[in-house]
């Protein structure tokens, strides 16, 4: 006899909606999110999506009707609880458009709890567009089957940053002029923890004397070679993962 077919199959359309999901209990979905399940993926009347609401955790629910505007679904089973996420923040300078984004795509991909926007004196700019950032983190979760999606704070400059840091949450500082071996002081501090990188531009001296002033704070090296600023949160980052976070 054939096998059973899987269920859901792994071709599911994968979407994050407003919670809380419950057994039953129909959603509609309207706007760009209809249009992909319509008309990209061509959903039918029973098929299967996969829904998350960054609340209760993942569901599989079938397609009960698709319409011009909108599609139905009715979340079934629960397949997994919301995920347990180490208690990392990334505290990253606002960089050029296309680097930002990729530093929110890879910060939701790796794990990150929290992503906080830092403006600098050197950096280029001083802006955040809240909504296309969140659809980012959206999209990065449904692509890596996430059932949390990090929390996105809005952005603040740099001194406010320091003055108002908690004393018990680590601040690993990746200073592009040297510090300690960052596996090393990694791997020497549990707890809440946090990194903090810098523009294109790097800090200037100011900055990094006031950096290097707060208690909880710990320069961190890289390595020998200088690296972009999306470059060095995306190698931290997976570093304190692979050290102290979910990755052990």
């Amino acid at each position: 006899m054939p096998a059973t077919p899987a269920w859901p199959p792994k071709s599911a359309p994968r979407l994050f909606v407003p919670g809380p999901l419950a057994e039953g209990a129909a959603v509609a979905i309207e706007g760009p999110q209809a249009h992909y399940l319509a008309k990209v993926m061509r959903v039918a009347e029973g098929d299967a999506v996969v829904l998350c609401d960054d609340q209760t955790g993942e569901w599989t629910a079938r397609v009960a009707s698709v319409n011009k505007r909108d599609v139905t679904l009715v979340p079934e089973t629960r397949s997994r609880p919301r995920e347990g996420v180490p208690d990392f923040t990334l505290c990253a300078a606002l960089l050029k458009r296309q680097h930002f984004d990729l530093v929110l795509e890879k910060a939701t991909e790796l794990g990150v709890r929290r992503i906080q926007p830092v403006i600098t004196r050197r950096c280029v700019a001083d802006k955040l567009n809240a909504e296309r950032a969140h659809a980012i983190l959206i999209e990065a979760a449904e692509q890596c089957a996430r059932t949390a999606l990090p929390e996105l704070a809005e952005p603040v400059k740099l001194e406010a940053l320091l003055r108002d840091w908690p004393g018990e949450r680590a601040l690993f500082f990746a200073d592009e002029e040297g510090g300690d071996p960052a596996a090393t002081t990694f791997a020497a501090h549990s707890g809440p923890a946090a990194l903090l990188v810098g523009p294109e531009g790097g800090f200037d001296d100011a900055e990094r004397t006031a950096i290097r002033s707060l208690p909880p704070a710990h320069a961190i090296s890289l390595g020998p070679r200088i690296l972009r600023g999306e470059t060095a949160s995306i190698a931290a980052i997976s570093l304190w993962m692979a050290i102290a976070g979910d990755w052990k």
